[in-house]
């Protein structure tokens, strides 16, 4: 990134795909109203998957998109100069899977130069090296890296970004190490993770989505620490790992300007409560949830609209 880049704050939003028509709307609300938002708050990407496809990995999203409604997703984007990036993160993913049929033709169909892929398995990895240098390659956070000599070792690999696992958010050992290396700003924060602090099975809960992926298993469960908890934006914003909107400027004044917001797998209520949280200026907040939810459902009620009168037709 350069010096000027960095004067910007890029935030990553969640679910590309599930989430476009919310996403689009908070795109235009923000061309058209930008004294509505932070200022320096800008949209760096859109990550997530297209259902179906078996490189996806951090939550199973089972389904198959069409190319026309691949090509016309990732217009949405692409034309407003927003990267998607595709969380290819199973972390299963051997030689074999590489020559998927259908990921590689959503990576032909990306691949103009623009767009951004993150990754877990070497062997994938390895494969989009070579075949797809046009994407840029970001390290993920399923890959567990707590320990702070693996996390420098990360940042000396050729990663455009480094996620930084949520449990080493508030970690000032961590945070110093990777300033003093200059590397604040290729590390991405993950600013509202909702998982169980410090938990021992993540790695184990990443690999069981990863198989559900690979098998397009929808139904298999895991004995989650955190499954009876209250999944709602109000309960995250106590978990030790969570960034409050006024750390921000803390963590940009230190060099770190790329947060990410989690919310794949999550209700769009809990996306939208983080938007509104974190982008929105606290003035205005009431005002843009109204907003962003009028238009959500004018829209619905206009494709419910063309929907039903294709069946009459």
């Amino acid at each position: 990134m350069t010096e000027n880049a960095d004067k910007k704050i890029y935030w990553h939003l969640p679910g590309f795909c599930i989430f476009r028509l919310l996403n689009q709307v908070l795109f235009n609300l923000m061309k058209d109203h930008p004294e509505y938002f932070n200022e320096g708050y800008t949209v760096g990407s859109a990550y997530g998957t297209f259902p179906g496809a078996i490189w996806n990995g951090g939550r199973a999203v089972i389904g198959i998109t069409q190319k026309a409604q691949i090509e016309s997703t990732l217009n949405i984007y692409n034309s407003r100069n927003i990267p998607v990036r595709f969380t290819w993160t199973n972390s299963l993913i051997g030689e074999k899977e590489c020559y998927d049929t259908y990921c590689n033709l959503i990576m032909r169909l990306a691949n103009n130069g623009m767009n951004q892929v993150l990754v877990n398995s070497p062997a994938l990895e390895e494969y989009l090296r070579k075949n797809y240098p046009g994407f840029k390659m970001i390290s993920s956070t399923t890959k567990r890296i707590t320990g702070l000599d693996k996390l420098s070792e990360e940042f000396d690999k050729d990663y455009f970004l480094v996620v930084l696992d949520y449990d080493l958010n508030h970690n000032e050992e961590a945070l110093k190490k990777v300033v003093e290396s200059g590397n604040a700003g290729r590390c991405e924060i993950l600013v509202n993770e909702v998982c169980f602090p410090n938990c021992p099975r993540r790695k184990e809960h990443y690999e069981q989505q990863s198989r559900m992926q690979l098998e397009y298993d929808a139904m298999t469960s895991f004995p989650c620490l955190n499954i009876q908890n209250p999944r709602t934006f109000a309960e995250c914003m106590d978990r030790p790992a969570f960034i409050k909107d006024t750390e921000i400027p803390e963590y940009v004044e230190k060099g770190f300007n790329n947060f990410k917001i989690a919310g794949r797998g999550m209700p769009e209520s809990y996306v939208l409560d983080s938007y509104i949280y974190f982008l929105v200026r606290p003035e205005y907040r009431d005002l843009v949830r109204n907003k962003i939810q009028t238009s959500l459902r004018e829209l619905r009620n206009r494709a419910a609209a063309g929907a039903g009168n294709k069946r009459k037709i």
